[in-house]
């Protein structure tokens, strides 16, 4: 008796002390939601359950050819897969391109009425919606998330995002697959421009910023017009070793933990709804089969109740690619266990075959498929789609308003980064004769980049016909009879039409034409492209783009160099022969009146780099770099000579003022873990023009148990100044703030010395007390 007391006894103190550990809900429980649930998986059959489980793409439900009036849904495929199969989810654009709003919700009623009818449970359409309405027709469209990065404006992602999220529910669209927040630290990565940049504090504050605009202030209750967001991609996609799309990485534990999670971690936290895996594989475990990070990081150590999705077939390509099943039924397996909840399939029902046959043969448990059922039905409820599978969409009668249209501006202007600006070349008067070159000089796609219109962006210069090229923003601004076009390179249209395919240059007419001309523009970089299409095999720019510039230095006339790419590409042999640079990444479809209005002076240049822009192909770096990468050469008779060779660092960017920094200061010089620390310092607009600065806050940890990264930054605000004026800007640092991840996995705040760095400010905190936390996360 004794024994079985004090078995129950250890018992009762084990579940004690789990249930001590276990986080807050990430989403605080609605009980009418989860009761509703209860009875659905009560009732529901198991072909029913696995149905909620299973994502398909419109392509096959679609009648093709297409009709004269656009995409028409098939009813015999419906019935497949709606009817028989109980598919819970339809993702895509049909046709392959952005459609109007009214033909969305055409589409939409359509495939709701026949899952009401059917299952009784709404279906769940999910669009990747990631700069803006990117597949509606005539919505706005927002500059790229690194552009949205570089303006380092928080409002400027949680307007973008607001507006996103009003123009896609105008279309009955309910859930989109944003925002990226994989960290873009390697340019050869064609999914860099997706990302906020190379920096895990940037990431996590925008990405927090546009969930909470995506879906509003209650995440139990998703308003009108809100929808869901589905953070991507979990995670690490952003660093491949070999630098292109899908291919594996090579990640530690703490950088994971430390840098690549955090994003993650504060929009879960922010209440983000669903989560989209990375299809890559890390340290030979492919993500979709990593049960640790899926089920243990996510949902138990968070106590998030969302839903996971996967990305694009990924379920087979454990099977396929990554060879660590023999079968996709295998597959299915191992992903389901792992923590997956919802298949992104998306061309077969051969999933929904597979998992019953799982299920009756014990290798998939029941429990397993009512959880993910579960999730599914929560973020159902959570949407309001028992109660309206569908609704009005002319009630959005903001939609494409000149409200929109004004944000979109915005966040164009302080996004666009001024790099070099020689002999005040810029802001460039009226009156100046000009020639515009170069093969981004009138181009809609270029300006837009992938997912504009069309998966590619190749559609966007037939989409965005009714907003202005560099070209025709240029010739409002200065007059067309001030603007020479003569590109000089071009890119090839039609055929296969690979992205980086370039006509045979004509340089000559552009060196002619630059006779008549008092200044060059020449507008160089990259046409559009997406994902694994994107990939590369040389960093440097075009050769045609390079001899252009250089032929066009030799005429003696000013040059101007617009880089519009997604990613930076190496330019080191053309930069000392322009007066000025701007990057104006992909700004999008308000992006060239953006930069017209920018080289006039009628705005002034604000934004900052938020990765570092690489000088030499082989010397790829990011600013948080450890302090052995740049030793310079050492003493004696090892010549280790490691150094930091970058075109321009992270956070660089001019503007036609200037500003001085001083007094900067902290409420406390020692602090413990749990302190907070209130940084101020004086921001003074010391020219004659009003500006906008960002005022980025860096830490660097002069002593670690590991070697610590040479600076890293943990907070930023911008300020608006007129000339002449001071403002007093106010950080806020929790002493946490400053831990990393040890050797050992664990986070660690060590007692020592940090410098705080702020413009040209430097100020000496300490920290009194070392901390270890034995929880996964601060």
């Amino acid at each position: 008796m004794k024994r079985l007391l004090l078995s129950s006894f250890l018992c009762m103190g084990i579940l004690f002390s789990v249930s001590a550990q276990k986080a807050a809900p990430a989403i605080p429980s609605d009980p009418r939601i989860e009761a509703n649930i209860a009875t659905w998986l009560q009732k529901m059959t198991l072909d029913e359950k696995i149905g909620q489980m299973c994502e398909i793409t419109i392509d096959v439900i679609t009648d093709f050819p297409a009709s004269k009036d656009g995409c028409r849904l098939s009813e015999a495929m419906l019935d497949t897969v709606i009817g028989k199969y109980k598919v819970g989810s339809i993702l895509n654009v049909p046709l392959s391109v952005a459609q109007k709003k009214e033909k969305w919700a055409e589409l939409i009623k359509q495939i709701q009425d026949k899952s009401m009818k059917e299952i009784g449970i709404p279906c769940i359409y999910g669009v990747d919606q990631i700069h803006g309405t990117t597949y509606t027709l005539d919505g706005t469209l927002f500059p790229q998330s690194i552009n949205i990065a570089a303006s380092f404006n928080r409002e400027l992602a949680r307007k973008s995002a607001e507006v996103s999220a009003y123009e896609t529910k105008a279309g009955c669209i309910p859930w989109t697959y944003a925002p990226v927040m994989d960290l873009g630290r390697d340019p050869r990565w064609p999914r860099m421009w997706e990302s906020f940049g190379e920096d895990c504090y940037v990431n996590a504050e925008m990405a927090v910023q546009m969930v909470k605009a995506f879906q509003g202030t209650d995440p139990n209750h998703i308003g009108e017009n809100n929808v869901a967001a589905c953070i991507k991609h979990f995670m690490g996609y952003g660093v491949p070793v070999s630098g292109k799309d899908r291919t594996p990485s090579s990640i530690s534990k703490a950088d994971l933990r430390e840098k690549h999670f955090a994003p993650f971690l504060a929009s879960l936290k922010a209440g983000t709804l669903s989560l989209m895996v990375n299809s890559g594989v890390d340290n030979g475990l492919p993500f979709h089969a990593n049960k640790e990070l899926l089920t243990g990081w996510v949902k138990e150590d968070l106590n998030w109740d969302g839903m996971i999705v996967t990305d694009w077939a990924d379920i087979n390509n454990l099977c396929v690619r990554d060879h660590i099943a023999a079968t996709k039924k295998e597959a299915v397996k191992i992903a389901i266990n792992a923590g997956i909840d919802m298949s992104m399939v998306p061309y077969e029902v051969s999933f929904c075959t597979y998992l019953k046959e799982l299920v009756e043969e014990g290798e998939v448990s029941m429990s397993r498929i009512d959880d993910a059922v579960a999730r599914v039905l929560r973020l159902k409820y959570r949407l309001g789609l028992f109660e309206n599978p569908y609704w009005d969409s002319k009630k959005y009668d903001k939609f494409a308003s000149p409200e929109f249209a004004q944000a979109a501006l915005q966040a164009a202007e302080e996004s666009e980064v001024l790099l070099k600006n020689e002999d005040n070349l810029l802001p460039l008067a009226k009156g100046k004769k000009i020639l515009l070159t170069g093969p981004n000089a009138n181009s809609m796609r270029c300006l837009n980049g992938g997912w504009s219109y069309s998966w590619q962006g190749d559609k966007a210069d037939e989409h965005a016909q009714a907003y202005h090229t560099i070209y025709e923003a240029l010739c409002n601004k200065y007059g067309k009879e001030n603007v020479i076009y003569e590109p000089g390179v071009t890119y090839k249209t039609g055929g296969k039409n690979l992205w980086w395919e370039e006509n045979e240059p004509q340089i000559d007419k552009a060196v002619s034409a630059a006779a008549n001309a008092d200044v060059i523009i020449a507008c160089i970089g990259e046409n559009s492209y997406c994902e694994t299409p994107g990939n590369l095999t040389d960093l440097n720019l075009s050769i045609h783009q390079k001899n252009l510039v250089k032929a066009l230095a030799e005429t003696g006339k000013p040059i101007l160099l617009v880089l519009n790419e997604g990613r930076p590409r190496i330019i080191n042999d053309i930069v000392p022969l322009a007066k000025a640079i701007v990057h104006i990444m992909l700004p999008s479809n308000y992006g060239a009146d953006a930069l017209a209005n920018l080289l006039a002076g009628d705005a002034n240049f604000s934004g900052k780099l938020p990765f570092t822009y690489p000088h030499l192909i082989n010397s790829l770096a990011t600013y948080d770099y450890k302090t052995c990468e740049n030793m310079g050469q050492m003493g004696g008779n090892y010549n280790y000579d490691a150094v930091m060779d970058t075109q321009w660092p992270f956070g660089f960017g001019m503007s036609y003022t200037t500003y001085r920094y001083s007094h900067l200061k902290v409420n406390q010089s020692s602090f413990k873990a749990d302190d907070e620390m209130v940084f101020t310092v004086d921001v003074t607009n010391t020219g004659k023009v009003a500006g906008k600065e960002s005022v980025l806050l860096y830490s660097s940890d002069l002593v670690a148990s590991t070697a610590p990264d040479n600076i890293r930054l943990r907070n930023f605000e911008k300020v608006d100044l007129q000339p002449g004026e001071t403002k007093t800007v106010t950080m806020k640092l929790k002493g946490s703030d400053l831990a990393f991840v040890g050797y050992d996995g664990k986070w660690r705040l060590e007692e020592g010395d940090f410098k705080m760095r702020c413009g040209d400010q430097v100020l000496d905190i300490r920290c009194d007390e070392t901390k270890v936390w034995e929880t996964p996360n601060r």
